[in-house]
């Protein structure tokens, strides 16, 4: 009697499962540097989100460059603390990282300060010439400035963000 077939276990499904996305690329994102209204004296707060703007699915693994010159001279860098999931960002979705600086004035600020209507960002694992400048704005959508003191600027961990972004660099 012939026994019943059954599948191989070493065969391969790869042919037909989709290809897997690839790390998300600065110039596929659209960028926006949102500061939020002032609760605290010593800290401020801001939001950065990018937006998957290219065709495909992208996965966002590790924290955006992040960092803020006055010119050629002084910077701040965003510094993240953890080890942040991958965040699979399909054409439209967003991801979002929390900001907190010290603000010029506040106690235990320092003298190293750094005054700026943008920021220079990129997506994680990119290279540092694929940065882009993005504006910085206020809740209400107008220009504003980042002023900020020390030596970084503290970055959350990535997470999905359910609404795309409404300002667009």
């Amino acid at each position: 009697m012939a026994s019943p077939s059954v599948p191989s276990v070493t065969s391969s499904a790869t042919s037909s499962e989709a290809p897997k996305p690839t790390g998300c690329r600065t110039g596929s994102l659209t960028w926006t540097l949102v500061l939020l209204p002032t609760k605290s004296s010593s800290r401020r707060n801001a939001l950065l989100t990018a937006a998957n703007k290219g065709p495909k699915t992208c996965v966002f693994a590790g924290y955006p460059g992040f960092s803020v010159h006055n010119g050629k001279a002084n910077s701040i860098e965003g510094v993240g603390h953890g080890h942040p999931k991958a965040v699979t960002l399909h054409k439209g979705a967003s991801v979002t990282v929390d900001l907190q600086y010290t603000p010029r004035g506040a106690k235990g600020a320092g003298d190293y300060c750094v005054k700026e209507s943008e920021a220079l960002v990129s997506a994680p694992h990119n290279p540092d010439r694929e940065r882009t400048n993005v504006p910085v704005m206020d809740t209400h959508h107008a220009a504003a400035q980042i002023d900020a003191c020390g030596d970084s600027i503290s970055l959350s961990l990535p997470h999905y963000a359910p609404t795309p972004a409404t300002i667009t660099r």
